[in-house]
């Protein structure tokens, strides 16, 4: 599943700069992750480092995003150019 940022967002800044993707950027209102690059850190790191640093835990999986631990494996592939293992 790709992740998302909810309304609780309270723009600290501090999730954008952990994404090794890139994934996240600044909406209109409050920050956003752009599914098709959010990859969980799948590739990068064992969690995703955005919920990780997000003082109000507003970063659940997004429920209309469903994708399986193969498909994140596939998706980092795709666009980093590495194969995993």
């Amino acid at each position: 599943m790709a992740l998302i940022i909810t309304d609780e967002c309270i723009n600290c800044d501090v999730c954008e700069p952990e994404c090794p993707n890139e994934a996240i950027s600044a909406g209109e209102e409050i920050y956003v992750i752009d599914p098709g690059k959010c990859t969980e850190c799948v590739g990068h790191y064992d969690e995703p480092q955005c919920q990780l640093v997000c003082p109000v835990d507003c970063i659940p999986q997004d429920p209309d995003r469903a994708e399986t631990q193969e498909e994140l494996e596939a998706k980092y592939e795709k666009l980093t150019g590495k194969k995993i293992g």
